[in-house]
């Protein structure tokens, strides 16, 4: 079985919808699980310490073992003072899970400097700072997971013209990704995406819930920061109990003289 003894697993954005989904399968599988949620709005402003005290009372009163942190993510004090909390209250870290997020649906042209900064600080600068502050502790001790959050929006094109911010703040994350993997190979510690879809409240097709509940999720994310992970620098696709394993592949190789024409190219790899 996948287990989670003695260890100390990290997710931020844990007091709701995916993040709490991951937090309560983990915390059942004996993991204590540092629930963090700053509790923002759905625009990423405000404070409420209540939705990551929530999700620790329900894990506590499951038989569990968790405690809540409400740092703001969205500034380098706040993510190093997460780690720094976790290390000084517990002595280790085991598994860091970036499930934080936020959105606003607009173009590029509509999206302001204000709502850009946010979803970049969230998106790209708090999984950079959180995984700088983890990675002496990982390589301490030997052993480390690394969780990060992309969708498919950053990962390949897609028809909605609003979401380009966002989808730059989640191929950030598989970026980031492919750097720690990188300098993780051969020192336990191992670096992989998650990738799902589910019915959140940032999440606006109307689905049925239970096909596309956060629950049918969690397990890929539990496995993936598991000490029974069986690679790094992978992205899972999830949902509703589907789950498909990818990575930047070449899908056309050609060889051709030293300095082709541009036509030449065309011809060689332009076609699909």
């Amino acid at each position: 079985m996948i287990r989670f003894d003695n260890q100390v697993v990290v997710i931020t954005g844990a007091g709701r919808g995916l993040g709490a989904a991951y937090a309560r399968l983990i915390g059942s599988r004996g993991g204590h699980v540092v629930v963090h949620d700053a509790g923002v709005g759905r625009d990423g402003l405000g404070s409420d310490a209540g939705p990551a005290n929530s999700v620790v009372e329900q894990i506590v009163s499951a038989g569990g073992s968790a405690s809540a942190e409400i740092q703001n993510l969205a500034e380098k004090a706040g993510c190093e003072g997460l780690i720094d909390n976790v290390l000084t209250k517990h002595g280790r870290i085991d598994a860091l899970i970036h499930s934080a997020g936020v959105v606003f649906y607009k173009t590029i042209a509509e999206t302001t400097d204000d709502e850009w900064a946010v979803q970049r600080k969230i998106s790209i600068d708090a999984p950079f700072w959180l995984c700088r502050a983890a990675w002496p502790t990982f390589e301490k001790q030997g052993y480390g997971r690394i969780v990060l959050s992309a969708s498919g929006y950053g990962l390949a094109p897609w028809k909605e013209n609003d979401v380009t911010a966002y989808g730059v703040g989640k191929a950030a994350q598989f970026g980031l990704m492919n750097g720690l993997a990188g300098e993780g190979m051969g020192k336990n510690i191992m670096a992989n995406v998650i990738s799902p879809i589910a019915a959140t409240r940032i999440f606006r097709a109307e689905v049925d819930p239970d096909q596309f509940s956060a629950e049918s999720v969690a397990p890929a994310v539990a496995m993936l920061a598991s000490d029974q992970c069986p690679f790094t620098g992978k992205v899972v696709r999830a949902v509703g109990g589907k789950f498909s394993v990818a990575q930047l592949e070449s899908q056309k190789y050609v060889e051709l003289e030293t300095y082709p024409s541009p036509e030449l190219v065309l011809d060689a790899i332009g076609s699909e």
